[in-house]
């Protein structure tokens, strides 16, 4: 264990130095927030939202944060930033004015408006940093209360590091000694995300420090309005853990005075660190002194006494008054500090405005001089040229966007060939160079991504037959995995003890161990947010939802946390988050879903993977592990008793991401499924081929990626047909699979009759094998759609059935 107590007894001057940095900080941080609204109102910024109220406990939480440590905070967390050495002035403004260079604004380049905090995690090549030497910051996101579950699995890393044997720990963790801290605003705390995350965390026992920052508001509400008792840490009281039970550490400090909370947060991160404890710091009293943001004014909801205390009580002005009054400094050292800092500010604003606006200027008179000369050689639209000119001549600070609006129009009258293609190339080359600013990193674009991994067949004894469920492949597959890398583990409902609710962990939990193989509540939003915590600090987590109807419980974080999590960065920071889950046909509205169209439209950045059966499964999990990418496995639930062929390489065959399988080869239509509708569409093929229909069938397998070979396009060359057999609703994913084809594969030059889609009814399931028969497609369905379209074909070879 270690401690955060120095034998080295502070000097007053040494004492004196160090509060002097403090505020220098939390005044500098002050002032850019001042500064920073000025340059939204005055139209330099889009919106701003900052972090002036919040400045002194900010500099007392970092004081107790310590290298390998990890923040998951909110969009007031500026002063930390700072203190931790992590953010800078011209950092700020480079961020509030959007700038797209990496070095220039290292918190999303661009990507995130400004108060969204990151530290890089991976160097160039998207391999690891070392973690314990530096001050880490997992990546914000606005929506409220987002940033708890992931909370949750920075601090149970820790626990992992600390209690599990033979993982390797270089580069994460220093026998789990680091702490995980949260922010949140008071308001924030109505959210169910942070009750659902301080439950988990009191039951797991892990080590997080969680700030709830109360200035009495959220937006223009009271909390009268938002927290019962309008005070969090008193309804949270039975948290509190004592001599008979677990629970939480729970300090209550004000917000304005430095020396107490300094106090209190050195005792927090002691209890957290060694004991491995959770504790709750509810900071009150605090100030918004700008408002909640740029969009309005606060004097329009607080009453002028309310704004008077605000005066009084903003913490940098109760420091300034305890600095004064025990002699840190005087009222004229501190006001030549403070002169100070707003010189600095107003410099660093300047130079990340000159940064951010300089080369588009210099872009704007390089285009300029190219449209002059196209104007010149006009013949009949000279003067609409010359217009356009005009108009972006005086711009003075221009938008690479209004360059591209006015050159692109001043296209539509370029006559002259050679003009033509001068413009024509400047638009491109410009939109080639700037699109991967907005668009790049969406996945993983190291040597580690989904695509470098090679694809392995199962190897099968001679003469093997199909005798083994398919359950047991998972399971001797998992068994696997775990010996092969030690730092995968798995969690979620009934995954323990049970072995999953279909038995495909089986025996694994006593094999290795109840913080490998490990059962959890039901709160599934938390269960994702343990597996990209975790994820975030070098382990491998597999995160099971029981069920894929209650992946809708974790969408939300999965969409904004997880599937944004390369592309918010820059590929600066990385989850391989392995879902694991089992849905499509089995009984009744809420077990036997398949929502595809929603899930693969809200988690883009994540891949989609719907194996047919336990083998393929099996084999994209051995492949995610090789890999540096999050990934949702969709297991069929009707697929854990069928017999499958046993593998002798388990652990080792992969399935390949990205790619089809050709199930049966065929002339005259091609079918395309996934999932336990493929085996209705496999028995209709064989049905068909009685009436000499050949079907070529094909599985999908991967629905993000798809089709990364434009295999299908090659089947409808041959077949010149298509239809799509998917049991989610009508224009699910079904639009998905048919707009990849014809849009993407460009399959419209092969087709001789219209594609088709065949889905499901509207509804939900209903219960029941007749349920099932009449909601989702059933082997006769399918048989008279590929036999109707036939008759479209051939009407006296294939007459209407009925």
């Amino acid at each position: 264990m270690i401690t955060e107590k120095s034998n080295t007894t502070l000097t007053f001057e040494d004492f004196k130095t160090e509060v002097l940095n403090d505020y220098k900080i939390a005044a500098t941080s002050r002032e850019c927030s001042l500064l920073g609204r000025k340059e939204v109102l005055t139209g330099k910024a889009k919106f701003g939202i900052f972090g002036d109220g919040k400045e002194v406990p900010q500099i007392a939480m970092a004081k107790a944060f310590k290298n390998g440590d990890f923040r998951s905070g909110y969009y007031r967390d500026q002063t930390f930033m700072m203190a931790i050495g992590e953010f800078t002035p011209k950092q700020f403004f480079a961020g509030l004015y959007g700038h797209t260079d990496i070095k220039s604004e290292p918190m999303s380049a661009g990507r995130q408006m400004g108060g969204h905090f990151v530290t890089h995690s991976l160097n160039e090549d998207g391999s690891w940093k070392d973690l314990t030497k530096q001050k880490n910051s997992s990546a914000d996101i606005s929506p409220t209360a987002g940033q708890m579950p992931r909370l949750l699995g920075l601090a149970q890393a820790s626990k992992i590091y600390r209690n599990v044997d033979g993982i390797t720990k270089d580069k994460f963790s220093v026998n789990g000694n680091e702490i995980a801290w949260g922010t949140i605003g008071n308001a924030s705390t109505s959210e169910g995300l942070f009750f659902e995350t301080i439950n988990a965390a009191g039951v797991l026992q892990v080590p997080m420090v969680m700030s709830v920052w109360d200035d009495e508001y959220g937006i223009s509400v009271h909390a009268k309005h938002q927290t019962t008792k309008e005070n969090i840490s008193e309804i949270l009281k039975g948290y509190q853990r004592d001599e008979e039970s677990n629970g939480y550490e729970i300090f209550r400090v004000k917000g304005w005075d430095y020396a107490e909370l300094v106090s209190t947060y050195e005792r927090a991160a002691l209890i957290a660190r060694e004991q491995h404890i959770p504790v709750l710091i509810h900071v009150n009293e605090l100030t918004q002194p700008q408002g909640h943001s740029t969009s309005g004014s606060h004097e329009r909801y607080k009453n002028s006494e309310r704004l008077d205390w605000e005066k009084n009580y903003d913490c940098i002005r109760q420091m300034r008054l305890w600095m004064i009054a025990i002699n840190i400094a005087s009222p004229e050292e501190l006001e030549e500090i403070e002169s100070e800092i707003k010189k600095e500010v107003l410099e660093a604003k300047k130079e990340a405005w000159n940064s951010f606006i300089n080369p588009i200027i210099e872009d704007q008179k390089n285009l300029l001089v190219l449209l002059e000369e196209i104007s010149s050689a006009s013949i009949n639209h000279k003067d609409k040229i010359q217009k356009y000119i005009s108009e972006l001549k005086v711009i003075k600070a221009p938008l690479k966007k209004e360059m591209l609006m006015i050159t692109r129009r001043i296209l539509r009258f370029v006559e002259v060939p050679s003009s033509k293609v001068l413009v024509s190339n400047w638009i491109k080359d410009y939109i080639a160079l700037t699109q991967p600013r907005f668009s790049s990193n969406l996945y993983s674009e190291s040597e580690s991504n989904v695509f470098s991994v090679k694809k392995v067949l199962p190897e099968y004894a001679e003469n093997a037959r199909p005798d083994l469920d398919g359950r047991m492949i998972l399971r001797d597959n998992f068994d696997a995995l775990f010996t092969k890398y030690p730092e995968a583990l798995i969690f979620g409902e009934d995954v323990g003890n049970i072995g999953d609710v279909n038995q495909g962990l089986e025996g694994m939990q006593e094999k290795y161990g109840d913080l490998r193989v490990a059962d959890v509540g039901i709160r599934e939003a938390t269960i994702i947010g343990q597996g990209i915590g975790m994820a975030l600090r070098g382990l491998r987590p597999i995160a099971e939802i029981q069920y894929l109807d209650y992946l809708l419980y974790a969408i939300q974080i999965m969409s904004d946390d997880l599937a944004t999590l390369q592309y918010r960065t820059v590929g600066k920071q990385k989850a391989p988050l392995i879902i694991r889950t089992r849905g499509h046909r089995l009984e009744g509205i809420w077990h036997s879903g398949s929502p595809m169209g929603m899930i693969i439209n809200a988690i883009r950045g994540i891949h989609v993977l719907v194996p047919r059966n336990m083998t393929q499964a099996a084999g994209f999990y051995n492949a995610l592990l090789e890999c540096d990418e999050p990934a949702l496995v969709i297991e069929c639930l009707n697929g854990y008793r069928l017999k499958e062929k046993t593998p002798l390489n388990f652990g080792e065959f992969k399935t390949p991401i990205g790619v089809v399988e050709t199930l049966k080869e065929g002339s005259d239509i091609t079918l395309v499924s996934y999932g336990s509708t493929l085996r209705l569409v496999e028995q209709a093929a064989i049905e068909l081929q009685e009436l000499e229909i050949d079907c070529e069938v094909i599985d999908i397998q991967s629905l993000l990626p798809f089709d990364i070979n434009q295999d299908i396009v090659k089947s409808i060359a041959k077949t010149n047909r298509l239809l799509i057999i998917d049991e989610d609703v009508p224009g699910g994913a079904s639009a998905y699979i048919l707009q990849q084809i014809i849009d993407q594969q460009d399959a419209y030059k092969f087709l001789d009759s219209k594609p088709q889609t065949l889905a499901a009814k509207a509804h939900r399931p209903a219960y029941g094998t007749d349920g099932d028969y009449f909601s989702k497609p059933s082997a006769e369905d399918i048989f008279e759609k590929v036999y109707d379209m036939m008759h479209e074909v051939n009407p006296s070879k294939f007459p209407v059935l009925y």
